[in-house]
């Protein structure tokens, strides 16, 4: 199948990201939230993604207001009805992703693949609420997207073949890494960084040592780009307690239940970034 339209269901950080990297590759996007408030700021931090391109001489003069061109945004998902795939990008709740691949079901035509950037939930549980389980699969992006060249693609049960090589192609037409996954929760890399994540915080948490030296451990002896409290402040709390919520449910594995400090982080609605505070303080 042939794509032309791609419609991003979500405006924040992945989403945002998602839309970016498929505009910068030639295709027409429409860009969905629920906010016009959010659709402005993420237009605003992709076009100053793009322009810093740019200045560097990573994309030529000129080229970022054509890419912004190729990009909509909409709070309409009735948009979605003109598009080839759907990719949903909202938060890592279930139920919510649920209502939404059932709705947009019945929104999109009939050829639409449905994908879902999940990084834990099974793509056979949201493929099972629509008519068209054969279209339905999962294309984890990694954050932030238009740095991170991989893209984990999780068949589920009932995805065809046909769904799943357009996809594949499609994805390397962006110039990403596909690596293939069975539909299990959390995937590959989700089940890879969670117990890594969770042993920090309970290091913190116990006392072994500071979240800047484990930082700095992780770092420089492990040879990560980012430490883990630094990455969980990038990606959201919040989102990495709900993914570990998750983890735990499907698997009944400690490993996976969330060290306490977590939680109270959430509770107090230090959230990283996106709230100005985390393990550390991001002043504007």
């Amino acid at each position: 199948m042939e794509v032309k339209k791609v419609f991003v269901m979500g405006a924040g950080q992945m989403g945002s990201g998602i839309a970016q990297v498929f505009a910068q590759a030639g295709y027409e996007i429409y860009m969905y939230d629920i906010s016009k408030e959010i659709l402005k700021e993420s237009e605003s931090k992709i076009k100053e993604r793009l322009e810093k391109q740019e200045q560097k001489g990573k994309l030529e003069k000129g080229k970022s207001q054509e890419i912004m061109c190729r990009l909509s945004s909409t709070t309409d998902k009735k948009a979605a009805s003109e598009c080839d795939v759907l990719i949903e990008a909202v938060p890592e709740d279930e139920d919510l992703k649920k209502r939404i691949f059932e709705e947009m079901d019945e929104i999109c035509a009939e050829h639409t693949i449905l994908a879902s950037n999940t990084s834990a939930i099974p793509i056979t549980k949201l493929g099972s609420v629509t008519k068209r389980a054969e279209k339905v699969i999962g294309t984890h992006f990694m954050n932030p997207v238009p740095v991170m060249k991989l893209v984990e693609v999780i068949r589920a049960n009932l995805t065809s073949d046909e769904t799943y090589q357009t996809v594949v192609d499609l994805l390397r037409r962006l110039g990403k890494e596909v690596i293939t996954a069975k539909d299990f929760p959390g995937f590959l890399s989700t089940r890879l960084i969670m117990p890594f994540v969770n042993e920090a915080l309970y290091q913190l948490y116990e006392g072994q040592g500071t979240k800047e030296d484990i930082d700095k451990c992780a770092k420089l002896a492990l040879n990560h780009p980012m430490g883990p409290f630094e990455w969980m402040d990038f990606g959201g709390l919040d989102s990495i307690l709900n993914v570990m919520r998750n983890l735990y449910e499907a698997y009944g594995d400690k490993k996976y239940l969330p060290c306490p400090l977590l939680v109270q982080m959430v509770q107090a609605g230090h959230l990283g970034r996106k709230t100005g505070r985390g393990f550390y303080n991001y002043p504007e």
